[in-house]
């Protein structure tokens, strides 16, 4: 049974999707941009059947999530979706769980994972390769090219697109993301829903921006930048599936990265899909998922 649930951390008011065995093992599913929970429907009974409980939240900006009180700045910082995993669990009471994060998801879970080894059983990134959010980062020119909308995102111009015409933006994105393959329409008029939070612009215009130190880092987050900056390397079994055909992060992003990771790593490259693999073939995508939980779920 599908249970809907607001979380209180410090900051925000986390609005959760949670099902599955309610003595399952957790594991939390971070979704992306421009994305929602919607994204992991397709995984889920298989998730359920191998008997984990899943925790969809909705990123800050999505959704129903709230900020819990004006700080005049509604920061889209990396550190602070990564600080939001760990607040979310803290609130649940969850001692040690899972994450699998897609896109700005997996961000998320790769620095949760770095922040708090001791607590993650196993991190699953989808479509982003870890050590790829530094903003003096090497760019090959056709991964500069695919990050054409953040470029654009930096210019007044760019944002008056994701203030006014976010819906037509967004679904542009989601059109030249999946190449080879037509989402069922119905599928983006229901996340798209998740655009109207009235944080979405800020927190997403934040988020381009700052990476690329073009806004303010938001000070209360310095301590985990400066602990990330020194130490980036994952101690917790690791996972990354990339479509080969992803037009918004190249495979290349994440080849290369063994050194960031002290446990156990492995990389599966899905041939034919974009950069929605969960959502474009959940079998494909489950095929390489599920191996992995399995060993996590001795773990936890």
């Amino acid at each position: 049974m599908l249970m809907q649930r607001k979380v209180e951390t410090a900051d925000l008011a986390i609005a959760c999707e949670i099902s599955g065995p309610e003595d399952g093992s957790p594991i939390i599913l971070l979704h992306g941009w421009p994305d929602d929970p919607r994204t992991w429907d397709g995984l889920l009974p298989d998730l359920h059947a191998a008997g984990w409980r899943t925790i969809s939240p909705y990123l800050r900006g999505f959704g129903p999530t709230r900020f819990r009180r004006d700080t005049g700045l509604c920061t889209g910082q990396l550190a602070a979706l990564g600080q939001d995993v760990l607040d979310l669990a803290d609130a649940l009471a969850l001692r040690r769980f899972a994450v699998a994060g897609h896109d700005w998801g997996a961000r998320a879970a790769y620095i949760a994972s770095a922040l708090a080894p001791e607590r993650i059983t196993a991190c699953a990134a989808i479509s982003v390769g870890w050590g790829t959010n530094d903003p003096g980062q090497s760019l090959e020119l056709t991964q500069a090219q695919n990050y054409w909308y953040q470029w654009l995102m930096a210019l007044e111009r760019g944002a008056e697109l994701v203030q006014r015409k976010r819906r037509e933006f967004t679904r542009y994105i989601w059109d030249i993301w999946n190449p080879g393959w037509t989402f069922p329409e119905a599928d983006f008029a229901v996340t798209a829903a998740s655009f109207d939070n009235p944080d979405w612009a800020d927190v997403t215009l934040h988020s381009y921006r700052v990476r690329w130190g073009l806004a303010e880092r938001d000070p209360a987050y310095d301590a985990i930048e400066t602990r990330l900056a020194a130490d980036p390397v994952i101690r917790v079994p690791s996972l990354v599936i990339h479509g080969a055909a992803d037009p918004c992060n190249a495979p290349a992003t994440s080849e290369g990265k063994e050194h960031l990771f002290a446990a156990s790593y492995r990389r599966s490259v899905l041939e034919g899909l974009g950069h929605f693999p969960q959502r474009q073939s959940s079998p494909s995508t489950l095929a390489a998922l599920m191996p992995f939980l399995g060993e996590a779920s001795l773990r936890v």
